[in-house]
């Protein structure tokens, strides 16, 4: 979970898939856990075709138990809570509340680290990794099914994992400077999830949940800080690590990126690992002050469109995270309105489980009610709901006899990644071809000769490419590999940008000019919430050679916003400024400005169509309305010394048109 003022900047104006790199693409009917005859075991496809038996038949409850309810999970369970301060194994608010544990307990790699419990801040690693496995263990004692997802610390500067300065992906993927500190984080994971043992000695499954919310902006594996096909190869490597170099057979991985998408597939499929390295279907959404209906309607809408993809693939979907955002509670009946809404979808209501965040106590929101609070009746009729699982109600989780359908050859290319920029003279190319040996692995550029690739030490098939030898005046070339594995010749690509980008003058946000026409490049530099698509213009501009064309679409949520990091000290400014020309519609649209933890805005109306400078000075910036706790906050020189982020969005207006096209150009301080 993110900090849940940052989560606030997704649902501020409320009032084309990834396909797998390469290798034969499982079809849906395939990959799903397929019946066997009477007294055969169900045949399943998951990521790790040499997972343990009890992990193949946990992935075939979830697809079992889809439509019969939907298991509720809370995060840190056992370990904080407002009603006991000792932890013993049992002790829990959602026992107190209700009678019953959870049906998913949810811990973090944060407890590796000693910076959440029962992880000692300071303690030794081995102490560290004993605690996280005592808690699966704990968790599996009650009947329950464990996740872990993963908020990893900032390995270019040490910080944690909301500081996004560093480049950290492209930092510790193989070949980067911090990829030795991510392998040794990797162990740490590794050694508890293996050491996660019932007292026969059977591995312990997991659903392991790593770079959350990668979509947004607050993490430094998220949009803006990381390119699509860099997060993807970093998925993709740490399911490799784990898997086949570390020997780890008792995960399950999901994917969960964080709302919303006004149901659109393609935006959910942005960053998507592949189905061979996936096995559940997440989707992370907090209703953060938008409005009940408005929240609700987009979270159903995109929750069935994640069951949709799940159920198309063989895959499990989860609400991964759920909660309700801020400090107070604005609904007596928030939790029976949102398990009403899912329910009485027919697509939404086949979501699996839906874990909910920790009870860290103090101050701290309350995610699960306890007795004395507010909103426990509402959550007791949540309980008492026979759609809602809870430990108790389980049977069967780990009782299916199962076997594990192999896996198809793949390759994919792990360096350089596609729009990854290169300013060296040389690199090195990475493939890696699994589960199978390649017979010829080679390498080309723009369609020339073909350059062998030699297996090496880490188990990449890897060589140098000499960039120099590229034409001087190509700014991009597009590097191909290819093997030759079981008779079947695999390929995969990637444009490679060469030599370094120009340079932004102080105070400007985009340009337009930097990305060479390339619209792929220019949407990899920002964030995207809902439906829309962003083009480069080259004739609607105010100079150079494009300007932006933001297509909207309202059909399935009430705004849609595109945003960018900035990490820049604007103090020396008075406005902001672009050049605009609105589509002549009802709609509205607004200027953010995220500095010093505050998310300051300036509102705008679409409806000139003559393109022309719009100026919004900072002395006219106040507070987004859902920001309570910096209410009244000024954008001051101050906090002009901290600027994090742009954003722009756009709201539908009251019988506005749903779909438009808004231009834009030379975006800046001035």
């Amino acid at each position: 979970m993110s900090d849940p003022s940052m989560k606030r900047r997704a649902f501020i104006l409320i009032g084309a898939t990834v396909a797998m790199a390469a290798g034969t693409r499982i079809p849906a009917a395939a990959a799903a856990a397929s019946p066997a005859p009477a007294g055969m075991p169900t045949p399943v496809r998951i990521v790790d075709d040499r997972a343990t038996p009890a992990t193949r038949a946990l992935f075939a409850y979830l697809r079992r138990q889809q439509g019969k309810g939907i298991m509720f999970g809370h995060q840190h369970d056992l370990t904080y809570g407002f009603t006991f301060t000792t932890p013993d194994g049992k002790a829990s608010d959602t026992r107190a509340a209700v009678g019953d544990h959870p049906a998913v307990f949810g811990w973090d790699t944060l407890i590796l680290d000693g910076a959440e419990r029962p992880g000692v801040e300071g303690g030794t690693e081995a102490g560290n990794t004993a605690a996280l496995s005592r808690c699966i263990r704990q968790g599996d004692a009650l009947g329950g099914i464990n996740t872990l997802s993963a908020h990893m610390p900032n390995f270019v500067t040490g910080k944690d994992f909301y500081d996004t300065t560093g480049r950290v992906v492209s930092q510790i993927l193989p070949g980067g400077v911090k990829h030795a500190d991510f392998k040794a984080f990797l162990d740490r994971v590794a050694k508890a999830v293996k050491g996660a043992r019932r007292p026969d000695g059977t591995a312990i499954p997991v659903v392991f949940r790593p770079f959350h919310e990668n979509n947004a902006g607050w993490f430094w594996w998220g949009a803006g800080h990381t390119t699509s096909r860099e997060y993807i190869e970093l998925y993709r490597y740490t399911v490799e690590y784990l898997r086949d170099t570390r020997g780890v057979h008792n995960l399950l991985y999901a994917y969960s990126p964080n709302s919303s998408f006004g149901g659109d597939p393609a935006g959910y499929l942005r960053t998507y690992p592949g189905d061979h390295f996936v096995d559940i279907l997440g989707y992370d959404s907090y209703d953060d002050n938008a409005g009940p209906t408005p929240w609700l309607d987009g979270l159903v809408t995109d929750l069935a469109m994640v069951v949709r993809l799940a159920n198309e693939r063989g895959k499990a979907p989860a609400l991964t995270e759920f909660g309700e955002g801020g400090t107070e509670v604005r609904d007596l009946q928030w939790f029976t309105r949102l398990s009403q809404a899912i329910e009485a979808d027919p697509l939404a209501r086949q979501a699996t489980y839906m874990l909910t965040w920790a009870n860290f106590g103090g101050v701290k929101r309350a995610y699960v009610p306890y007795p004395g609070h507010v909103l426990l009746p509402d959550f007791v009729k949540y309980h008492q709901d026979p759609y809602t699982l809870f430990a108790a109600d389980l049977r069967g989780v780990y009782s299916a006899r199962t076997t594990a359908v192999s896996n198809a050859p793949l390759m994919h290319l792990v360096t350089p990644t596609d729009r990854q920029r290169v300013t060296a003279r040389d690199t090195t190319v990475r493939v890696r071809v699994t589960p199978a040996r390649a017979g010829r692995v080679t390498y080309s550029v723009n369609g020339g000769r073909a350059r062998p690739l030699r297996l090496d030490a880490d188990g990449f098939y890897s060589g140098d490419w000499p960039v120099c030898e590229a034409a001087p005046d190509n700014r991009s070339v597009t590097l191909t590999v290819s093997a030759r594995v079981d008779g079947v010749t695999l390929t995969d690509s990637a444009v490679v940008l060469l030599g370094e980008a120009d340079p932004l003058p102080a105070g400007r946000v985009d340009d337009f000019e930097g990305y060479a026409g390339d619209d792929v490049a220019l949407n990899e530099a920002y964030t995207h919430v809902n439906s829309h698509t962003l083009t480069l213009s080259a004739d609607h501009k105010s100079s150079g050679s494009y300007g932006l064309a933001y297509a909207y679409d309202f059909s399935g949520a009430e705004y849609t916003g595109m945003g960018k990091p900035v990490d820049a000290d604007w103090s020396a400014f008075t406005s902001l400024a672009l050049w605009l020309q609105g589509d002549g519609s009802a709609n509205g649209g607004a200027l953010q400005i995220a500095a010093d933890g505050v998310d300051f805005w300036y509102q705008f109306p679409l409806s000139d169509t003559n393109g022309q400078e719009l100026r919004a000075p900072f002395s006219e910036f106040t507070p987004a309305p859902w920001d309570t706790e910096h209410a009244g906050a000024v954008l001051d020189t101050a906090r002009l010394t901290k600027v994090a982020a742009f954003n722009l969005y756009l709201v539908h207006g009251s019988d506005a048109a749903t779909k438009g096209v808004v231009h834009l150009d030379d975006v800046r301080a001035e």
